[in-house]
């Protein structure tokens, strides 16, 4: 019977260990970076939990936060909530930091950003943000029992003039943003006004200051779920762009 010597097999176990040890250390950022992923309204962190797999995959230090979305003001939510939370949750303050956001979690951040400084601010992919607020809202202002389930901060996402969105200003970081043009809910589509996703138009999608724009054939919720959504959000992040050469020919919801 054949013995492999004992010094052979422990120098094959030392080489293995070299050779996982090195291709972990390749799937790492080097610096370390941060994406922080913001959720929207009504949601919990569990919603973005698609991204937040993906990203530690592609080797990145992952913050998934939730928030009380239906509790609060955008300031409050922004300037307590996302401040707070920022600040337990970012332990390497040399890294850069980037953020994954949908829907209201986008408006969110721009409010952080407008009162705080993050010195090593990354790339911003903004999925399917109200950015101009959303005709959907106005609507449903005139209902009591919707102004209670939705809260203060959806509530200050409609299109009156004087809305929060309106004082925001142009971004100045740079930012990628992904809108969907497919529906789930016929009534609500109604109550928009061009192609939308359910809940935000794609014209509300885009913002003053954004360095891409993408539209994706899907809807409000699923948007973010999508393998073109994630694979289109990683790339913004690494590039500072999108891909345009596997944009969907086939329409999802």
């Amino acid at each position: 019977m054949f013995f492999m010597p004992l010094s052979f097999l422990i120098g094959a176990l030392i080489l293995l260990s070299v050779e996982v040890t090195s291709a972990h250390a390749a799937n790492l950022k080097p610096e370390g970076d941060y994406v922080v992923l913001l959720h929207g309204l009504g949601r919990t962190s569990a919603s973005m939990k698609r991204l937040e797999y993906f990203f530690k995959e592609h080797g990145y230090r992952v913050v998934n936060l939730s928030y009380p979305s239906t509790c609060c003001s955008v300031e409050e939510l922004a300037d307590v909530h996302l401040d707070g939370q920022l600040r337990q949750a970012i332990s390497d303050p040399a890294a850069r930091i980037h953020f994954v956001t949908h829907s209201l979690g986008g408006i969110i951040l721009r409010q952080y950003l407008s009162n705080h400084t993050l010195q090593n601010l990354g790339r911003v992919v903004m999925i399917a943000p109200p950015n101009h607020g959303s005709d959907l809202i106005d609507h449903l202002k005139a209902s009591a029992l919707a102004r209670k389930l939705l809260g203060p901060g959806a509530l200050e996402l409609g299109t009156d003039p004087n809305a929060i969105l309106n004082h925001l200003g142009p971004l100045d970081f740079p930012c990628g943003v992904i809108a969907g043009d497919r529906s789930l809910n016929p009534f609500f589509s109604r109550l928009l006004n061009g192609p939308n996703d359910g809940k935000v138009t794609v014209e509300s999608a885009r913002v003053d200051g954004m360095q891409d724009f993408l539209v994706l054939h899907s809807s409000h919720t699923w948007l973010i779920w999508r393998k073109q959504t994630l694979d289109q959000t990683l790339c913004f992040l690494e590039s500072g762009h999108f891909s345009r050469r596997h944009e969907p020919a086939h329409h999802e919801l």
